[in-house]
């Protein structure tokens, strides 16, 4: 298969928008090696006036939220003060936590592994669309139809069982690179979010991620490339089949092409019901598909912190919204709806062009 490159064609773009929508409903860097368990209830305020402990962070309105958050939430003496049990920070991933545009990672996943599911199943060499994919004519892919696109996320992301499927993200990841800046996907990820994560962390807040993609997919990686373990992760689910073999004695569970937990927008807050049982203190987004999660997030009682990453940065990441006079995107929509609602519900909005000293490691 040709190596794939993704033009700035509108077809492409259109696209990539109706195979995500795929992979939502068919059911689906930087080593963060600290510990994710929460610290006792030591914290470091005595020293936040001589360290900076988020330092790819300019001194502006987001980083001071965040550190009077963490300090008002943290102070046995203040009257926001959370116990250390029950810190809990919520995050969005595709552009929030690493780059999410033109194309989800996912959707490359599923991509580049059509060729290994021809290895394994040759009658598709010549059947649609498998046959189009192995071309890596883009226009031709443009062209597909939506059973086609299904067929393709279907047929990539279930069919075998959770731990293959595991191996095969796990082996993915260590090998994918983003075609415009040449590194692995799990190495853009944005140094001031992972800060971020390791300073809540520092100061007895439990992180989980919580997002719009597949759940096993994310979990494959995600203590590796965030310091989060798999059960830390809420995502879009499919179902599963339970497999006994009585000869080995061996059992497996098999993905199932049908949906659990469609964990987007609505869905992510009762995602955070399901998997996590508490309502966060904290949460970061930065579309429209995470408005419900900072709502849900804001809704509880007591001092809460809601925050929305916009991507304005066209020289060191991409520029999209449409929010704020910005090129309209098909992924990561963060629309002017959001932008105003923010502002008005005391939301934080975190420029990624004038909030971060830089964006990657």
């Amino acid at each position: 298969m040709k190596k794939i490159v993704l033009p700035n064609h509108p077809v492409t773009r259109s696209t990539v928008f109706y195979i995500f929508l795929i992979l939502i409903f068919s059911g689906c860097g930087n080593n963060a090696t600290e510990s994710n368990t929460p610290a006792a209830d030591t914290t470091t305020q005595n020293k936040e006036m001589t360290v900076d402990f988020l330092p790819s962070w300019n001194d502006g309105d987001a980083k001071q939220a965040i550190l009077k958050f963490v300090h008002a939430t943290t102070d046995s003496t203040d009257s926001a003060y959370v116990k250390p049990g029950e810190r809990i920070a919520t995050f969005d991933q595709d552009g929030t936590l690493w780059v999410e545009y033109p194309v989800y990672t996912q959707l490359m996943y599923c991509l580049d592994r059509v060729p290994e599911l021809v290895k394994a199943k040759p009658a598709l060499k010549n059947a649609e669309p498998f046959k189009t994919v192995l071309s890596g004519n883009w226009e031709a892919i443009g062209k597909l139809k939506l059973p086609d696109l299904e067929k393709i996320a279907v047929a990539t992301l279930t069919g075998m069982t959770e731990s293959q499927f595991k191996t095969d993200v796990k082996d993915w990841v260590s090998k994918a690179k983003d075609h415009r800046w040449n590194k692995l996907y799990i190495d853009l990820t944005y140094q001031p979010m992972l800060e971020l994560m390791h300073y809540l962390r520092n100061n007895g807040y439990k992180t989980y991620i919580v997002t719009g993609g597949g759940q096993d997919f994310v979990r494959a990686y995600a203590d590796q490339v965030y310091g989060i373990p798999a059960e830390q992760v809420v995502g879009t689910a499919a179902s599963t089949t339970y497999k006994y073999d009585t000869a080995t004695g061996k059992s497996s569970l098999l993905k199932n092409p049908k949906l659990v937990l469609n964990d987007n927008g609505p869905g992510k807050a009762q995602g955070i019901q399901l998997i996590i049982g508490h309502r966060p203190n904290a949460a970061f987004g930065n579309s429209t598909g995470d408005q419900q999660m900072l709502e849900y997030t804001k809704g509880g009682s007591g001092t809460r912190l809601a925050m929305l990453v916009l991507h304005d940065d066209s020289t060191r990441e991409y520029a999209y919204g449409p929010a704020q006079g910005l090129p309209a995107a098909k992924v990561g929509i963060f629309t002017q709806d959001l932008y105003d609602q923010a502002k008005k519900s005391g939301w934080i909005v975190i420029s990624m062009k004038n909030d971060w000293k830089t964006i990657f490691k």
